[in-house]
């Protein structure tokens, strides 16, 4: 299997970076092909602006949907935005590594979702009509892939549960899990977390490392997260509401996985 890593976190040295280290071997040693994107080593541009287009104009209007489509649709890109998704193309899964700042992904990993993610490869693609809103959650592009998370965070589990002070850990990967991935195309596996990083010692990594291990090895088989297709009659279009007999007395993000 083509395995892409997208790794977003400053220092090698950290617990993120001994993960990553531990990801990448584990899969080669498996068998697996693996790119890996560090996106600090690479000094990722983290903004999405007119100069992602080879024909950037000072002082011209920019629209950024527009700019991006154009470049896209006529081999205008910047350099390192085509890599990328030619490594996109290239990977059977993909999997986002981070730790988890202020309720979301590190900036320079936004900003790589931002700029590759172009119109006309990751959205903006398929038809539009009265009963198919566009190739997109569940379709697109990247459809077929597995996608994956690996996150860490320095909060209690139980700060993350249902009932927990920062929200349910779920609700707070709805956008990176049901938008950012399962919007383009992927099938989206469950995320693994780590919890209190700072508590992490030698035995405890020894503990994580042998479940990441084993999440790793059944990439290809584990059940991915059961958000509902789009364009596969459960909601509404082109007004894209869950129709009126589906969870009829509920509300919120969960009510998008069968």
């Amino acid at each position: 299997m083509n395995i892409l890593l997208v790794y977003a976190h400053p220092e090698s040295a950290s617990l993120n970076g001994s993960l990553k280290d531990f990801t990448v071997k584990h899969l080669e040693n498996a068998g697996h092909s693996v790119q890996v994107s560090d996106l600090y080593a690479m000094k990722w541009k983290t903004s999405l602006d007119a100069d992602d287009s080879l024909d950037s104009i000072n002082g011209e209007f920019f629209d950024a949907v527009m700019s991006s489509r154009q470049a896209f649709d006529h081999g205008r890109q910047s350099e390192d935005i085509a890599i990328e998704q030619e490594k996109l193309r290239w990977a059977d899964t993909v999997i986002l590594q981070f730790p988890l700042w202020w309720f979301s992904m590190p900036a320079i990993l936004k900003g790589w979702v931002d700029r590759v993610y172009a119109n006309g490869f990751a959205y903006g693609v398929g038809e539009h009509s009265d009963t198919h809103w566009g190739d997109r959650y569940g379709e697109g592009n990247l459809a077929g892939k597995r996608a994956m998370l690996i996150v860490t965070a320095g909060g209690w589990e139980s700060h993350y549960s249902a009932r927990g002070i920062n929200g349910p850990i779920d609700d707070i990967l709805f956008p990176i899990q049901h938008g950012i991935l399962y919007y383009p195309g992927f099938d989206v596996l469950p995320p693994f977390m780590v919890y209190r990083t700072n508590k992490v010692d030698q035995a405890k990594f020894i503990d994580i490392t042998h479940e990441l291990g084993q999440r790793l090895d059944h990439l290809a088989i584990t059940t991915p997260i059961g958000f509902r297709q789009q364009n596969g009659g459960s909601y509404a279009i082109p007004q894209l509401t869950l129709r009126e007999d589906i969870a009829p007395d509920r509300s919120g993000f969960a009510i998008h996985i069968e």
